[in-house]
């Protein structure tokens, strides 16, 4: 088994072998992710993070993924510490960072900025969310965590729930989930469904789908309930985000006798109770983990394919 890929840009760009490959690799990096066994697989490389927007799971995780390996880590982790703000364009700040570095991590407010930046550079390109877009690297980690719990994916009934408009982790997720026989239901207010383009290509895919604006008509029969805060941000009338935010609330009482898991790709605002942490259903401080191996397995594949 091996790995096809020199980006990493949309989940829609993988295989089903290309994920086994990451998931398999993962699974032998979780020592060092623990500080249980060392590695300097990236010794003498250079990982270059551009993030247009805030970040802090996957900008952190990115980060220690690569020292782990024994990698170096240049960047900024937003744009007033960079020449953006004095006028540079998002080409030749990548053509420089590129110069100095073996591959490029980058988040942005456009979507299809990552693909761009991977058409005018020679290292390889992660995308760390772009805009509404895509984030492949969390859909990879949720993906690792719901194997890592049920031991499958295949056969899972998944409710995805909260924004899925303009929720780019949901989207990525939707599409893996469809890939490996999963089963999917789509919980939003009315105003936040998800996009049809995606419904299009799931039906596509023949994945097995449904949609509901009321978390009751799921709770009873789904394995994971993947929770996604409404995204303010991404909100072009604040009037619409102020009628909807707080449309779901996950607590203790609602889970109470469900034969579930409950995860979130974070940050969390109020969607999910903190008395949620504790129990045996709330997964996402562990999820979260989870991103440093699977990263690390990213650079490993990547750097070294190079």
């Amino acid at each position: 088994m091996s790995f096809s890929l020199k980006n990493i840009i949309s989940i829609k760009d993988f295989s089903k072998d290309d994920i086994n490959f990451i998931l398999k690799q993962t699974e032998k990096l979780e020592p060092v992710a623990r500080s249980q066994e060392m590695s300097q697989n990236m010794a003498g490389k250079i990982l270059g993070m551009m993030f247009y927007e805030p970040s802090t799971r996957t900008r952190l995780s990115f980060e220690t993924s690569m020292k782990r390996l024994g990698g170096g880590v240049i960047g900024f982790a937003e744009t007033g510490a960079s020449s953006v703000t004095k006028g540079e364009n998002l080409a030749d700040t990548a053509r420089m960072v590129a110069e100095y570095a073996d591959a490029l991590v980058i988040r942005h407010n456009l979507e299809g900025a990552a693909r761009y930046v991977s058409d005018i550079v020679d290292v390889p390109i992660i995308n760390a969310g772009d805009g509404a877009g895509q984030h492949p690297t969390q859909t990879l980690l949720d993906i690792y965590t719901m194997k890592r719990v049920f031991g499958k994916i295949k056969g899972l009934n998944v409710a995805l729930i909260g924004d899925l408009k303009y929720g780019r982790t949901v989207h990525s997720l939707s599409y893996a989930l469809g890939m490996f026989g999963a089963k999917m239901s789509f919980v939003s207010p009315p105003e936040l469904k998800m996009p049809q383009e995606t419904l299009h290509d799931l039906k596509g895919a023949k994945a097995v789908t449904r949609e509901t604006d009321n978390i009751h008509d799921v709770l009873d029969e789904v394995d994971v309930l993947y929770v996604t805060r409404i995204q303010k941000e991404r909100f072009p009338d604040p009037e619409e985000y102020s009628r909807i935010k707080g449309a779901y609330l996950i607590n203790s009482e609602l889970l109470n006798g469900k034969d579930l898991i409950v995860m979130h790709p974070l940050p969390r605002v109020d969607e999910i109770s903190p008395d949620v942490d504790d129990t045996k259903y709330g997964k996402y401080f562990e999820q979260a983990f989870y991103g440093v191996p699977v990263r690390m397995a990213i650079l490993n594949a990547l750097i070294k394919s190079f």
